[in-house]
């Protein structure tokens, strides 16, 4: 099978296994795993930040982020489509009581105005919005790239109002290949960012999560406090150092396969390419045209072609995303496939 349903199935090469048997290891907990703490000095220096915290998850790193950052009560701008606010179980109201207030974007990315319409000082009656909260790339969008002059705006925008700002990482390394610029130019915008490790990077598990160390400190107490803390988790950590010394100019490929599965669902009569351009790994098209519900489009495809992409945000919306698993020839594969569904359904109709 082709799976393109996301980046998260790739799966840790022999190299890297074997990377990982090989690692040494210590009381994660106690911070004696050397593996691991090669990998949060790694990760930290890369995006410009004094220190880093290696958890088991994205989703915990953005819980840990807006628990530090902002008090029960205060609230969180982010935009609309943006994971914490539509995938994360509700984790920033029920883990640290707070508001999200939510912009309308552009493919997943907002601006200065947009944000400071929703910016409250505070009072009797309103909560203070504490923190700027951005997702690069913004998955929801396509995989779109943040522009910098966006992220100054909205920096300076922080800055004015004693707000703080975190960046959502899950694929900044795509962002990072897919722009040229650097993890930490965009590092240096926000005040704490994390790096997913089990996306385009292949590793099984992890991600870490980088700030001031002052950040950092009270970060360890939350990721106790999440169920967080491991003990010789330099196995796990190791797949990170391996993917991040391997995987990381590769991702080029993936943005590249990409863009050949979106420019045949152009080409194809019933798809509509619905977030372009394509700029990473993500590729969103409506199959409408068809006559085909996502789910019943995605099933055709997968039954009958052996390839699988997922049914997404509407019930005509499906996403295709590249990674390492997927070779060239796979998804050109693929995008073949995925337009036979779409000519079949039509000569059928």
């Amino acid at each position: 099978m082709i799976d393109l349903s996301s980046d998260t199935s790739t799966r840790p090469s022999q190299a890297m296994r074997e990377f990982m048997a090989a690692a040494p290891v210590g009381d994660e907990q106690l911070r004696e795993d050397p593996t691991v703490n090669e990998l949060q000095d790694y990760t930290a220096e890369l995006t410009g930040k004094e220190a880093g915290l290696f958890v088991p998850s994205g989703t915990m790193c953005n819980a840990i982020a807006y628990a530090v950052h902002a008090r029960p009560g205060e609230a969180v701008i982010l935009d609309r489509t943006a994971h914490p606010n539509i995938a994360e179980g509700g984790g920033p109201a029920v883990l640290a009581g707070l508001l999200l207030r939510t912009v309308d974007g552009t493919r997943g990315v907002y601006d200065r105005d947009q944000a400071a319409r929703v910016v409250h000082a505070g009072n009797t009656h309103a909560s203070r919005t504490a923190l700027i909260s951005v997702e690069n790339t913004a998955n929801m969008g396509g995989g779109m790239i943040w522009p910098l002059e966006t992220l100054a705006g909205l920096r300076d925008l922080a800055n004015e109002h004693g707000m703080k700002m975190h960046m959502d990482g899950a694929r900044l390394m795509n962002a990072v290949v897919g722009s040229g610029n650097s993890a930490a130019t965009f590092g240096s915008y926000v005040d704490t960012v994390w790096i997913d490790l089990s996306k385009g990077l292949g590793a099984p598990v992890g991600a870490v999560l980088t700030g001031s160390r002052e950040f950092i400190e009270a970060g360890r107490l939350w990721k106790h406090r999440l169920g967080g803390a491991m003990r010789q988790a330099g196995i796990i950590a190791a797949a990170g150092l391996y993917a991040f010394r391997n995987n990381v100019d590769r991702l080029a490929e993936d943005h590249a396969n990409a863009r050949l599965i979106a420019d045949r669902v152009v080409q194809t009569p019933g798809l509509e390419l619905i977030r372009s351009p394509v700029e990473t790994n993500i590729v969103i098209f409506s199959v409408a045209g068809t006559g085909l519900t996502a789910r019943e489009y995605a099933d055709r495809l997968l039954k009958e072609h052996d390839v699988r992409i997922s049914p997404y945000y509407d019930v005509s919306v499906v996403r295709a995303v590249t990674h390492l698993d997927a070779s060239r020839g796979d998804c050109e594969t693929a995008a073949e496939a995925i337009a036979a569904v779409a000519e079949n359904a039509l000569n059928a109709a």
